[in-house]
């Protein structure tokens, strides 16, 4: 049966069959009916998201900048008359080296995690070298390697090259005591954890118990990393509520700074040459 005639016009051709209808054939009314829809249903979508940000060590109110493909080098080895070819992050991944670059969320938790694990199944009693570039990001995700960081056997060496904010200075501090390096024009960058959410006041105050929750757990973890240096006596603790003082608003510091923290143990300046490392082995 066809459609009543209220919906079609005289003129209209429009036609019924089992072919594929072209586009033009159908009335502009349609269309109009169709998009204010589409745009309600985009703005819906678009605020179910924003009402469910994860914690996170990043400001909730930032912009994330577009994600522009980055090129990665390959490495062709001749081996038993073939030849193989990898990727310069597996090539480092054989000599137990892993970069932590960018934002840190699930995707790359989840690689880091598992590069983790790997290096301890192949040789638990060698180090791992984590060099880290990183902004910060979800501490979840953050929370996750730190404490594969801890848990496998095989020591983690952390290296800080260009920034380590936030979680990123987190997993710089939680790297091996004695063990912890950056580079002289590195930074880092500690502050409290952020996050955002709207909804019915009782989950709103669900969810800032959490946040609570989660800022000192940081906090502690924090606490238990850090190293205080100062000239003429030993390393101490700094206390808690020294750590909540300094994590109130974002406090950047620079290599030296970090230094004197105890965040790292070690400014690397350059590498030592080969034959300086055999004498010293």
């Amino acid at each position: 049966m066809p459609p009543p005639a209220s919906t079609i016009s005289p003129s209209s051709s429009l036609t019924f069959s089992t072919a594929a209808t072209p586009l033009s054939c159908y009335s502009s009314t349609i269309f109009t009916i169709m998009l204010p829809l589409r745009v309600a249903r985009a703005t819906a979508r678009t605020a179910m998201r924003a009402a469910a940000r994860p914690y996170s060590s990043r400001s909730s109110l930032s912009q994330q900048a577009p994600q522009a493909w980055t090129p990665v080098p390959f490495i062709t080895e001749t081996i038993g008359g073939g030849w193989r070819t990898s990727d310069i992050f597996s090539k480092l991944l054989q000599e137990r080296i892993i970069c932590l670059n960018g934002e840190v969320n699930d995707t790359l938790s989840a690689s880091i995690v598992a590069q983790l694990l790997f290096l301890e199944s192949d040789a638990p009693a060698k180090p791992i070298t984590l060099y880290i570039n990183s902004p910060g990001g979800s501490v979840t995700a953050g929370l996750a390697i730190y404490d594969t960081m801890t848990y496998i056997h095989s020591p983690v060496h952390t290296v800080c090259v260009g920034q380590a904010a936030s979680m990123g200075s987190l997993l710089l501090c939680g790297g091996e005591k004695g063990h912890r390096y950056c580079l002289p024009h590195s930074s880092v960058m500690i502050h409290q954890p952020s996050g955002g959410y709207f909804g019915q006041a009782s989950d709103i105050a669900i969810h800032a118990t959490e946040i609570l929750r989660v800022r000192k757990s940081l906090n502690e973890i924090y606490r238990r990393h850090l190293t205080r240096r100062k000239e003429g006596t030993v390393s101490g603790e700094w206390t808690l509520e020294e750590i909540e003082l300094m994590m109130e608003r974002d406090k950047f510091l620079s290599a030296g700074e970090a230094l004197e923290m105890g965040i790292v143990d070690e400014i690397l300046d350059r590498r030592g040459k080969p034959e300086e490392e055999t004498k010293s082995s």
